[in-house]
């Protein structure tokens, strides 16, 4: 052994207490001990900081940290101060500080105290720290979290993009960069921004066998699988990512109100705010934080059992580095992804707006995301590749722990309407977006569609065999490959490639992958490893629920739909409300609804509990917030001073979509909403007889179903506007 060896060895039990090192750590170490350039790529969890921590603790001078967070300089700081009985071993300089703060770590460093500075790319490139700086001992210049520097990253920073200048107006100092997450596309633009082409380079494994790959389709109960899902995690901790600070509240309200010990965590909070939910997410006095991807770079927490993303992330990078921060103790980590292809759309239409060269390569990230969401092939497969990484999926670590391997999805062949979809968009001229390419592969005319002529052409309405759900999966699945693409100048246009062209005249095999509809019991299997207790609806009470719905239907003069929907019928068979008041609280039902039709209801499914001698359980029931409830009594204010539905939004900080969502909400839920005063500067008033007419005979409620009953003659918001006002006339 030799004496460097020993001497790393002693340093490091005598500072961190360890016996040895993790992975690549000792190698690393002696790089950047040599004076080397060193690049590290080393997963969340690997122990990428002690990479610079114990150099800069064993060296003369003070080492520079570039950060990118100040939760992720605070939390290493904290856990400095622990080794030392000098406070000022370790100091932050960011925006946080004042004068005297900042004066009082400058005095530590000109004592010689401190060995590592944390420093936010912001702050290191004042004239006045720079300055100072210069006339310090420096013995090297670590950045971490390095992907920042690469604008294919997934948290590109220009700041960061400036550092290597800096740094020279500073020492010349070896540097070290530190990632968890780099393609290989990503380290070269890295090195190369940093011009140190001729770096040490280390990559350690990306595979974490521990953690179980789990992509979930998103519907309008995410919410109440999210409840259930950490129901089964009593008192451990986890953490929720979601892509917005509104989201990030509501998710925390509704947990909270359900009894679950949980806290936001997002920027719009003040610093303080912040740094106490982070600290109680440390020391376990708050089990979940549903925050924004800000939160956890840096956190070393190590038994955070699950991370959920209720938002489907805008890089697999990411998505990559959020799910590292479960299971870091080598224990279990179920990483947990809801996806929608309508979060995908929202994300290219935020794109729309930007440069070209951002949208390019952003889009490009989001179909690598959508890739791995649609992917039927092994999910811990195709990341370690997108990281350039062989895996082997049958006896590799973990090869059996994600939904497609455990769940494999049916996969049924689809070369021919492969075909007819791009023969379409050839014929097209590569004009539409998807939704207009569906409508004329299953033959649906509408105004677009008429006045380009495309209704009566020979392709019109080829695909008419299969439904538009279908055929907007096949999109999906061949948007991936290189034969389609999406147009970024035009948001959203189909367009054929050359390898497209190429298909039509010579189609060879492809596999369609079918989407696999968990089952509740299929849930619980996977998240407790034995077969749960899940539900499923109960047929034989659905079907009597839905007589019954008819027959009151007919007894009121309204359309069933009117009395409970299908959704709501579909909860009662789960929860087998037998009072009022636990109907209220079935989905879609207010307590207005259940007073004025829940009695026959309810003492039809008390009749069949206690003929079949069902154990009624004891179910979620996902309360609303009370924000939930302030929103939704200040709509029904709000429309009573007839104040503009537009205003009204504006107010509230919502579109005018998510307006007619809440309001779809209040008059289903059994309250009246009188807003006949803004209908008829929208609809003509011989038009509102017309769609009521229509609703009242219609089988069915859907806004689909109503466009294409009138034909394009009213939009989807003047048709969804009437069906409120239906509702709440006719229903309640």
């Amino acid at each position: 052994m030799n004496s460097v060896k020993i001497d790393l060895y002693k340093e490091l039990k005598k500072f961190f207490g360890f016996n040895t090192f993790k992975g690549l750590q000792e190698p690393v170490i002696k790089s950047l001990l040599a004076g080397n350039d060193t690049f590290v790529i080393m997963p969340t969890g690997g122990g990428k900081s002690l990479c610079y921590q114990l150099p800069a603790l064993m060296q003369d001078g003070m080492a520079i940290v570039v950060s990118p967070l100040i939760a992720l300089m605070k939390n290493q700081v904290d856990s400095l101060r622990g080794l030392s009985t000098e406070k000022g071993i370790a100091h932050v300089l960011n925006s946080s500080l004042n004068k005297g703060d900042i004066a009082k770590v400058k005095s530590d460093i000109e004592r010689g105290v401190t060995k590592l500075l944390y420093v936010a790319p912001e702050s290191l490139i004042k004239e006045e720290y720079i300055e100072f700086l210069k006339r310090q001992t420096i013995s090297f210049l670590a950045i971490d979290e390095a992907h920042c520097i690469s604008e294919w990253g997934h948290d590109f920073r220009p700041e960061y993009r400036n550092l290597r200048n800096i740094i020279e107006q500073i020492a010349e100092v070896p540097i070290i960069g530190l990632t968890a997450t780099a393609t290989p596309k990503v380290e070269l633009d890295i090195l190369k921004n940093l011009r140190m082409p001729d770096a040490t380079r280390f990559k350690a494994s990306f595979n974490r066998p521990n953690l179980y790959y789990d992509v979930r389709p998103k519907t309008k109960d995410v919410n109440k699988d999210i409840i259930r899902f950490v129901r089964q995690y009593d008192k451990k901790s986890g953490i929720i990512y979601c892509l917005s600070r509104k989201k990030v509240e509501e998710v925390a309200q509704v947990l909270q109100v359900n009894g679950i010990n949980a806290l936001p965590y997002h920027a719009g909070l003040d610093g303080k705010t912040r740094a106490r939910h982070q600290d109680m997410f440390l020391m376990e006095d708050v089990d979940v934080i549903v925050a924004t991807i800000a939160f956890g770079m840096g956190i070393d927490k190590p038994d955070v059992r699950f991370v959920i993303h209720h938002d489907i992330p805008k890089s697999l990078e990411s998505y990559y580095q959020e799910t590292g921060r479960g299971g870091r103790d080598g224990g279990e980590g179920y990483c947990l992804a809801y996806y929608a292809y309508k979060d995908i759309e929202k994300l290219e239409k935020f794109l729309a707006g930007k440069p070209v060269s951002e949208r390019e390569i952003g889009m490009a990230l989001l179909q690598e995301v959508v890739a791995y969401a649609e992917t039927s092939m092994s999910r811990r497969k195709f990341l370690l590749h997108y990281f350039g990484e062989e895996f082997d999926e049958k006896n590799g670590l973990g090869a059996d722990m994600d939904d497609n391997t455990r769940n494999p999805k049916t996969k049924v062949e689809a070369k021919d309407n492969v075909k007819k979809l791009l023969e379409v968009v050839r014929d097209t001229n590569q004009e539409y977006k998807s939704k207009e390419v569906i409508n004329a592969l299953i033959g649906k005319s509408n105004a677009l569609l008429k006045s380009r002529r495309t209704d009566i052409q020979s392709f019109f309405g080829i695909g008419a065999n299969k439904d538009a759900p279908y055929w907007m999966a096949l999109i999906r699945q061949v948007l991936v490959t290189p034969m389609l693409g999406k147009e970024i100048e035009q948001y959203g246009v189909l367009k054929i490639k050359q390898e497209g062209l190429d298909y039509i005249k010579n189609p060879v095999s492809f596999m369609m992958t079918e989407d696999h509809i968990y089952s509740m019991n299929e849930i619980d299997d996977i998240i407790v490893n034995s077969k749960g207790s899940g539900s499923s609806t109960d047929e034989q009470l659905m079907k009597m629920l839905k007589d019954l719905r008819k027959k009151v239907g007919k007894q009121k003069g309204v359309p069933p739909f009117v009395i409970f929907q299908d959704p709501s019928l579909e909860d009662m068979t789960l929860k087998y409300p037998i009072t009022i008041s636990e109907l209220s609280n079935i989905h879609g039902v207010g307590e207005g609804k259940a007073k004025k039709y829940g009695k026959d209801f309810i003492v039809l499914i008390e009749k069949y509990v206690e003929e079949n001698n069902i154990l009624r359980p004891d179910d979620i029931i996902v309360k609303s917030t009370g924000s939930n409830s302030r929103l939704k009594l200040s709509i029904i204010q709000n429309t009573d001073k007839k104040i503009p539905l537009d205003d009204i939004a504006k107010s509230k900080g919502l579109t005018f979509e998510e307006l007619l969502d809440e309001m779809d909400i209040i008059v289903y839920s059994g309250t009246k909403l009188n807003i006949s005063y803004c209908i008829n500067e929208m609809v003509d008033e011989e038009d509102q007889e017309d769609i009521f007419e229509y609703f009242m005979e219609a089988e069915t409620d859907s806004i689909d179903a109503a466009l294409e009953e009138f034909d394009g003659d009213f939009d989807i918001d003047e048709l969804r506007v009437m069906r409120i006002k239906f509702i709440s006339e006719v229903g309640n």
